[in-house]
């Protein structure tokens, strides 16, 4: 998917593509593995579907003009929509917070945070806004059947 398309078509399509390959993967390979293992399976659903994805990308981090460190963003789907993968029990507020931070630093405007360990897979989208807030908006469980 083109730049131009990302924009023709919006973040929503984009956001449907990337939860659809979540699916895919979590279909195949359910729950019980590292998350390193979802990362690849999923760059591989991605590449399939036509998304530019770049894993492991790194963001410079600043504070009061100067950089004190890096962020490592698990998948940047299309330059545009930051996915965050966990394989754990719950996602706690923790995890929103640290996408929330990704987002920020980044200056994405979408993140996805997604979590293998359940039955079904369950991706959680979480919006920035320049006004230094974020909305945590529903759940994404797994619903193609």
């Amino acid at each position: 998917m083109s730049r131009e398309n990302v924009t023709t078509w919006g973040l929503d399509l984009l956001t449907e593509r990337i939860i659809g390959c979540v699916i895919n993967t979590h279909r195949i390979l359910g729950p019980g593995f590292l998350e390193s293992v979802y990362q690849r399976a999923l760059l591989i659903e991605l590449a399939e579907e036509g998304l530019r994805a770049e894993a492991e990308k790194e963001i410079r981090i600043h504070y009061k003009g100067q950089d004190v460190g890096i962020h490592k963003i698990d998948i940047l789907v299309e330059d545009e929509i930051v996915v965050e993968l966990k394989a754990v029990e719950e996602l706690i507020g923790a995890h929103y917070g640290q996408v929330k931070a990704y987002l920020k630093a980044s200056g994405k405007q979408l993140g996805l945070l997604v979590n293998f360990s359940g039955a079904r897979s369950d991706t959680r989208r979480i919006e920035w806004s320049e006004s230094r807030s974020y909305r945590k908006t529903t759940g994404l469980e797994e619903a193609r059947g």
